[in-house]
């Protein structure tokens, strides 16, 4: 593992391990053990879409591991006035141990990987979000006790959250079933990944989705970068929302997860979402923990 770019990257055996770690420091943050695991440790941290929990996760996160990080803004960077990524890419490697980059296209991450002689993370494309997955798998794992076995039902686009889940999820050893409307799939290749999978149902159908799931998560209907599309978007999504109706297709104790930010009563009701607030919450703050355990894995000795 010297980069994670993508939920591809990485083998069944590596996300047990990151959660495994994960876990771990969780425990040693919560009873304030401090083995400085990336003392001296600089993270360069690229954001060319806007953030909450990426850069406070990423940072704090940088902070208890004895490392430090650098908020780069592209305004701020020569990349935003044109320099080429591979040169940006060769400067950083020789100031830096790591980037992280939130970026829109998936190719921009790559070739910071390609040209740059240090670790790349990424935390946002608009093809994936593995930082995110991982978080959700940790999540579902201390709620349930396990991931192989469980149903994931995600409804909605066929975005980043989409690809990554369910990618993540059938290497975890999930059942994983995805309903988006026409149109809306997710990525041509992960959906070949997925054929090779009996658990994996795409449908038009929510309710089909949600049967008997463990587990259900959605998005919001449009993502940064979609604004212009928002009205197209919800008359597209209309009925592709996770509600108390859904619910009584799913488990009676089915989990219900949102890497937020939340647009309440589009694609998630408010009841729902205050029902479940405590996984949601838990969710975004394994956030820290899970990249924390990448960090360690990328940056460590």
């Amino acid at each position: 593992m010297k980069h994670l770019l993508k939920m591809f990257d990485l083998t069944p055996e590596e996300i047990t391990e990151i959660l495994n770690l994960a876990d771990q420091l969780k425990y040693e943050q919560k009873h304030g053990i401090d083995k400085g695991y990336l003392k001296g440790k600089t993270l360069g941290m690229i954001f060319q879409k806007a953030s909450t929990r990426t850069r406070v996760s990423f940072e704090a996160g940088m902070f208890q591991l004895g490392g430090a990080a650098l908020f780069l803004s592209s305004n701020d960077l020569q990349i935003g006035r044109g320099e080429p990524v591979q040169d940006t890419a060769r400067v950083l490697s020789r100031y830096l141990d790591g980037i992280m980059i939130r970026t829109f296209a998936q190719k921009e991450v790559e070739d910071l990987a390609s040209y740059g002689s240090i670790p790349v993370i990424n935390g946002l494309t608009d093809y994936s979000h593995p930082c995110q997955v991982l978080a959700d798998l940790m999540t579902i794992r201390e709620h349930k006790g396990k991931l192989e076995g469980l149903k994931v039902c995600y409804v909605g686009d066929g975005n980043n959250m989409a690809n990554s889940l369910i990618v993540g999820c059938l290497k975890a050893g999930m059942a994983f079933s995805c309903a988006t409307p026409k149109g809306y799939t997710p990525a041509e290749d992960v959906l070949q990944f997925a054929k090779e999978y009996p658990c994996f149902t795409l449908t038009q159908s929510p309710a089909e989705a949600a049967k008997d799931a463990d587990v259900l998560i959605t998005d919001v209907w449009a993502s940064m970068g979609q604004e212009e599309e928002a009205s197209i978007r919800r008359k597209a999504f209309a009925g592709y929302q996770i509600n108390s109706e859904l619910l009584t297709y799913a488990k009676p104790d089915a989990m219900v997860l949102h890497c937020l930010p939340a647009h309440r009563e589009e694609e998630i009701t408010a009841n729902v979402f205050e029902a479940h607030a405590d996984e949601i919450f838990d969710e975004a703050e394994n956030r820290l923990h899970a990249q924390k355990a990448v960090l360690v894995k990328l940056l460590g000795a």
